[in-house]
């Protein structure tokens, strides 16, 4: 349900329930998903992996595997350029140029079972899949080392020979080799001063779980390298500009060879910002001369792409009787995968980001471990560090005898105070969200035997970046909007709405399209809850720069200066009222007579993003012979700046939620000792399906973000984050006991219960 109470303007488009611009060829199945596109000619792309966690690659030979009938190129990482460490952008945040080519080409060592070796193209799958048995690969195995007290252990196996620990002011003092890549101070006050002024004191510690972001699409791209040099690919993913950059600097190419075409996009969530199958099937195409076609299996996209990362985080915080937080401290280790990365920087700043404090330490470190690379997932690492936050303080309530909700008010942030990590908050809707789940009819709903109430408090920075975006004005009036963002959740109903208000269009005549890099100005990365702020900006600034051709186009037909003319409803006023006024398809169907074409382009950086808060309330069930944990009520309540698309947005805090409890309840990577996945699919490794969730009720609150025209703040991203301490802090209450491990699958949770 929408909030009764809005600051904001009523707007004659946004804000309304417009319908899907993709939705007639989705569910007709007319859209291109990267699996779908293929050009004459084509050939198929497939992919050798490592059969080990760990070890060297002594040779590799492909002669047997050449010969086969319809093979036409195998390569390795000898045909792969070698390149130099140098920082990237990697959608929020930066990655190794040379870690991104390693990871898709192992060099001298593999560093997690999956990892490339070599990549064939050939006539056909059946051809390919017999070549790949054919090439051998001799191996020295090492020791793996599969999680973090065996990357911290005293001797431990490294797997980088020259890595050593990283902060951001240079390395550490003393550095010597070493798998912890990265470490993070967050500090403010002097915590030891403040657990000296502290009544209570709660501590413990928390763990997760390796984590797939669960995208139905696996990774798919299609690439042809044309004779004149340039190359054309086809992918699927949530940046095209990004992936532009990747290619050419995992080949040692210029960015203006490449042409990349986002394709309709079956889910990302942050795990499709990486490349993995793009750059070899450049290299494929060019050695063959044919288009190249590579597509994941979902065992693939399970061993070899980019999870969420596993974490331990300990915690501990002090407070005065009277709930006031005065002092916290925690210790937050996450798993990088094979290459250093993983989001524990994010998760340093934004894990107390919510509340006030006088004294904190926390500390992040970045430790590399024979898993795959971990990549973004939705908001990453704040639902890992919000778990531990968030379920201690749930701990500090229990201990006080004080309501979670106002122990939560009595120290939330509100406009003018500064986050943890430095900058002052503008208007934001925290307490009136804390406020909107404890004024609920469910908040104090009875409780039977064996269920148990938890709710917990999320928290994501949103960014802005940069954006492009062009507005197109047909003869009959009808408008065309580009930008470079690809929809993951609904940006082409938001941009048409957009265009739609400042021109005075209806959306249905509005077609907003998804450009490529060749067709649109640079634009980062569908991600960090940027979209609908950043890039709906330059379409507002677009926009607004066509009303001004059409205001002038107007006062040339009316021989008038343009402050005389105004732009309303859709139509050009002559302030005098001297002439009735002129629709816009009547300017643009004179357009060839007063100037030519009319439209507007903007390119921005956005500044000033607006930060997400989110409160969640989750209602359990334990079955405690089984270990079984339904679902009974969930309460998705958030501040949303404005709705552009109410439905858009309320998919997205649902879908939030539903991820966070597949993360609190089943979904886990399962490594056995030699560092192989277990579970590489969708039978094992167990996303939630309709039958394991209630439906999410969902309240909007809207505190317009003032940098905005219309007030937008991102949603997409702060849904994830406190769903793991709602739903283990309501399992604590059904069962007794504090559940510190996600997921709470059955067999662990009944294990808890027997206090085994």
């Amino acid at each position: 349900m929408n909030s009764p109470k809005s600051d904001l303007p009523n707007y004659k488009y946004v804000g309304t329930r417009s319908i899907r611009p993709d939705g007639v060829d989705k569910v007709t199945g007319r859209a291109q998903f990267g699996a779908d596109v293929s050009l004459p000619n084509m050939v198929h792309g497939q992919v050798l992996r490592s059969t080990i966690a760990h070890g060297r690659i002594r040779s590799i030979n492909i002669d047997k595997a050449m010969a086969v009938d319809g093979v036409l190129a195998i390569i390795t990482a000898a045909d792969m350029p070698d390149i130099e460490r140098r920082m990237v952008p990697l959608g929020e945040q930066q990655a190794d140029i040379r870690d991104v080519a390693d990871n898709v080409m192992a060099r001298d060592k593999v560093l997690y079972h999956g990892q490339p070796v070599a990549a064939i193209a050939a006539t056909s799958l059946a051809a390919g899949a017999q070549a790949l048995e054919l090439i051998e690969v001799d191996y020295e195995p090492l020791p793996v080392v599969i999680d973090l007290d065996a990357a911290q252990a005293d001797n431990a196996t490294l797997l980088h020979d020259e890595q050593i620990t990283m902060t951001m002011a240079g390395p550490v003092e003393n550095p010597v080799p070493t798998n912890v890549a990265f470490y993070m101070p967050l500090a403010k006050g002097d915590v030891a001063a403040g657990f000296e002024q502290a009544d209570v004191i709660v501590e413990n510690s928390f763990e997760t779980a390796t984590v797939h972001q669960g995208y139905i699409e696996p990774h798919a791209t299609l690439v042809d390298a044309q004779i004149d040099g340039r190359t054309r690919v086809w992918t699927s993913t949530q940046g095209p500009f990004l992936f532009r950059t990747l290619i050419a600097g995992v080949l040692d190419i210029s960015v203006s060879e490449l042409q990349v075409i986002p394709t309709e996009i079956g889910g990302g969530f942050g795990g499709k910002l990486s490349v993995y199958l793009e750059p070899l099937a450049v290299v494929l195409s060019r050695r063959c001369s044919r288009p190249v076609k590579m597509v994941m299996s979902r065992e693939d996209v399970l061993r070899a792409s980019g999870p969420a990362s596993a974490s331990r985080i300990w915690v501990k915080i002090g407070a005065r009787y009277d709930g006031t937080l005065v002092a916290i401290q925690a210790k937050l280790e996450f798993e990088a995968g094979a290459f250093k990365g993983s989001p524990v920087v994010p998760a340093v700043m934004t894990m107390f980001a919510s509340y006030k404090m006088e004294h904190l330490l926390l500390e992040g470190y970045d430790v590399v471990v024979n898993k795959p690379k971990a990549s973004a997932y939705r908001a990453p690492g704040a639902p890992q560090a919000a778990f531990a936050g968030e379920a201690l303080l749930d701990e500090l309530a229990l201990k006080l005898n004080m309501d979670p909700i106002d122990l939560r008010l009595k120290n939330a942030v509100d406009e003018g105070d500064r986050a943890v990590y430095g900058p002052a908050f503008g208007p934001i809707g925290l307490k009136q969200a804390l406020q909107a789940v404890k004024s609920h009819s469910w908040y104090d709903a009875p409780l039977a035997a064996n269920q148990g109430r938890g709710m917990a408090v999320g928290f994501w920075f949103n960014v802005g970046m940069q954006s492009s975006a062009s507005v197109r004005i047909n003869e009959d009036g009808a408008v065309t909007v580009v930008t470079g963002s690809v929809d993951v959740g609904g940006s082409r109903a938001s941009m048409a709405l957009f265009a739609a208000e400042e021109l005075g269009v209806p959306p249905e005549k509005i077609q907003a399209l998804v450009g490529n890099t060749k067709t649109i100005g640079y634009c980062d990365t569908t991600g960090g809850s940027r979209t609908t702020f950043a890039t709906g900006l330059a379409v507002v600034e677009a926009s607004r720069k066509a009303v001004i051709e059409l205001r002038n186009r107007a006062a040339m037909t009316w021989e008038l200066d343009v402050e005389q003319v105004s732009w309303q409803n859709g139509q050009a006023i002559d302030l005098s009222g001297s002439n009735p006024p002129l629709a816009l398809a009547e300017i643009t169907a004179k357009a060839g007579h007063t100037g030519g074409p009319v439209g507007g382009d903007a390119q921005i950086n956005a500044p000033h993003a607006g930060p997400g808060f989110g409160v969640q309330l989750c209602d359990v069930e334990v079955d405690p012979e089984t270990g079984y944990t339904k679902i009974l009520r969930y309460l998705v309540v958030q501040d949303v700046g404005k709705a552009i698309h109410p439905s858009y947005v309320e998919g997205q805090l649902q879908g939030g939620a539903v991820q966070g409890i597949g993360m609190s309840l089943n979904e886990e990577y399962l490594y056995n000792a030699d560092g192989v996945l277990d579970d590489p699919g969708f039978l094992d490794y167990r996303v939630p399906v309709a039958s394991d969730v209630p439906m999410i009720e969902t309240h909007l609150i809207e505190v317009p973000h003032p940098p905005h025209p219309y007030g937008v703040r991102g949603v997409g991203e702060t849904p994830i984050v406190p769903p793991m301490a709602a739903v283990t802090s309501a399992i604590s209450h059904a069962i007794g006991k504090r559940v510190t491990q996600v997921p709470m699958s059955p067999p662990r949770l009944l294990s808890l219960i027997d206090g085994d």
